[in-house]
Formats: C-alpha cells, structure tokens, sequence
C-alpha cells in the first residue's frame, strides 16, 4: 500500500506505538507531543536516571543523544510514502549548553532530504523555548520495502 494518505492523529497514534515498543525510550516515558509529516514533536520527562553530573545538575550526554536518534527516526517514518525500517548510518550533536536536572527536555526533527537510498534530518533540543540546547543532524539508510519486514505499517498504525 504505497503512498497511503494518513492523517496527523493517525501518524500521532503510531509514533507512540513505534516508540512504546522499544525498551529504554519505554522505560523513560518519551511521549510524541505533536506530529506533522515529516515534523515530529518528543518530550522526554525528567527522571533521576537521566542524570549524568550529579553534583552540577546535569543530563548525561548519551541521553540526548539518544533522544535526537529517536526524534530524527521518528521524522523517517513519517517523512517517507510508506514506513520502512531506515537504519541510522550518522548522527552528530553539537552541544550548546547543558540540560538541566529536574526539567523535561523537549525534542523536534524534520527531514531535510529524500533519496531513494537515504534520508537526511535535522532535530533540535530544549528546556526553555528559544533556547536549544542541542542540534543534531541525522543520516538514515533506506532499506527499502525489499528489507522491511512484511507488515512493518500494519503493526505500526495497529491494523495487524
């Protein structure tokens, strides 16, 4: 069923099963806050675990990073006609300032760039709107229908 048009909420309903299905942003409580294709919105709520620099109040690194894995992969599978499994090739993060303990940390990605052997995005972290505190820029590989498992958007939007 290539191509098949499919509403915000429909796409809403299907990041959160995408992302209630793996374990550690599960265990987390990430929540998809808004999806637009190829645009998604995460919110990650604050929990001790996510702690890095106990004595300064900081997020471990590895979990921003972890997040705009997520966020840009997200954006993938909306961003292209039919959802395939796009492994990430590249991720970078420039850190711009640190994430602070005791607050959620909000997470948003686009697609820049479709080609039929990639997907290119970017994606941006923040606590206090206007004022990031990571970017990241996402590379996807495109595996095709061929390499997706049979019923991969079935299971995604729950019409297994």
């Amino acid at each position: 069923m290539a191509g098949v048009e499919r509403t915000a909420e429909v796409w809403h309903a299907g990041l959160a099963r995408f992302i209630n299905v793996i374990p550690h942003t599960r265990e987390l409580g990430l929540e998809v806050v808004a999806v637009n294709p190829p645009r998604v919105q995460l919110r990650l709520p604050w929990r001790g675990e996510l702690l890095g620099d106990s004595e300064r109040g900081l997020v471990h690194g590895g979990v921003l990073s972890m997040l705009l894995d997520t966020v840009c992969g997200s954006s993938v599978l909306c961003g292209l006609p039919e959802p395939e499994v796009c492994p990430t090739l590249d991720l970078r993060v420039d850190h711009y300032r640190p994430a602070l303990a005791g607050l959620p940390i909000m997470a948003e990605a686009r697609v820049l760039r479709v080609t039929r052997a990639m997907v290119f995005t970017e994606g941006t972290l923040w606590q206090e709107e206007g004022r990031p505190i990571a970017r990241g820029i996402g590379n996807f590989v495109r595996l095709g229908e061929r390499n997706t498992p049979p019923g991969f958007a079935a299971a995604l939007f729950g019409e297994e």
